[in-house]
């Protein structure tokens, strides 16, 4: 099953680094948010990757590029011709990446309408490149298989800066809405499994994901929430990026289950 991750954003609200790359490619220790993510996924076996890029999407690509250079020991011989030799190779992951320029300023639900062909027809896996979590995704997958239903998110409970989610006591998200002062609800947490069916309730690159496709699907009882009571954190602002970054450093970061 294909991973699709969700990194074409602007990331205004850390502006002050993400200026000069896209936020998924803001790091966590040496290694970028969206090397995080795919490491969650990899731990179970999910190594087929497809990142919808937009903004500055070069620098993804080039990142990737060079990804083996970078784990590897090189000479450089310009007394030859300028040959290239590598030594000492260090063990990389047995990823397939696709990156897709999905525009730049195309909404959520257009930047998923892109990917459609690299895709196919069958279910896949979504989630946004700023955030990280301890999900167990094999139980994430058997949740969503057990229902039958289109669509799964991973509901989180954590503050109440986002939009929230009402999903019944047996996991079916009947609706989305603002958040308010006395609001103990979850949130979508990304992390989210779709079968092919979705694309058909996004139009083009204007729709928002969360709004028209998952609204329709929430109206039909074609939704489900899987619930996460575990870690789970998204790298919003500087200082979501320094909490994570402090978590890393400690050597105690509870995404880190590879």
């Amino acid at each position: 099953m294909k991973v699709v991750i969700l990194a074409g954003g602007y990331g205004t609200r850390i502006s002050e680094e993400s200026h000069l790359k896209p936020k998924p490619m803001l790091g966590i220790g040496e290694m970028p948010i969206l090397w995080h993510i795919m490491k969650i996924y990899s731990h179970y076996g999910f190594n087929e990757f497809i990142i919808c890029a937009g903004y500055k999407q070069y620098i993804i690509k080039e990142w990737f590029a060079d990804y083996y250079l970078h784990n590897s020991d090189i000479t450089f011989d310009f007394t030859c011709g300028n040959q290239l030799q590598i030594h000492n190779t260090q063990e990389v992951e047995p990823w397939k990446v696709t990156v897709v320029d999905t525009g730049l300023n195309t909404m959520t639900g257009g930047r998923v309408k892109r990917i459609q062909k690299y895709v196919g027809n069958e279910p896949f896996m979504l989630t946004y490149g700023d955030g990280v979590s301890d999900i167990n995704i094999d139980e994430l997958l058997k949740f969503h298989k057990s229902h039958g239903k289109i669509a799964t998110l991973t509901t989180v409970n954590v503050g109440q800066r986002f939009g929230v989610i009402d999903m019944d006591k047996n996991g079916t998200i009947n609706s989305f809405r603002e958040k308010n002062d006395t609001d103990g609800s979850v949130i979508n947490g990304g992390f989210m499994v779709f079968n092919p069916q979705i694309f058909d309730y996004i139009e083009d690159d204007t729709t928002v994901l969360e709004k028209t496709p998952l609204e329709t699907v929430a109206n039909m009882g074609q939704l489900m929430g899987y619930k996460h009571n575990g870690f789970w954190h998204c790298m919003d602002t500087k200082r979501d990026k320094d909490n994570l970054e402090n978590l890393w450093n400690s050597g105690n970061a509870p995404w880190k289950i590879w």
